[in-house]
């Protein structure tokens, strides 16, 4: 997470999203779009942290429901 708001392009390279760090880099390099990289960072980490859990629940229910 800390990650995600201090080097906001890194935190999406270390997730494999290449063309998206690329956006987001262009994005923060200027100082005003900082802030919006940073919020844009953290917000695609907690979405995809929400799809993990989503999925590991499916995946239980289903095994449980049979």
């Amino acid at each position: 997470m800390l990650l995600a708001i201090l080097l906001p392009f890194l935190s999406f390279m270390v997730r494999g999203k290449i063309l998206t760090s690329i956006v987001c880099l262009i994005l923060q390099i200027t100082l005003i779009g900082w802030l919006p990289a940073a919020i844009w960072a953290v917000l695609s980490l907690n979405n995809a942290r929400a799809e993990r859990r989503n999925d590991k629940l499916i995946r239980a229910m289903k095994e449980n429901g049979r």
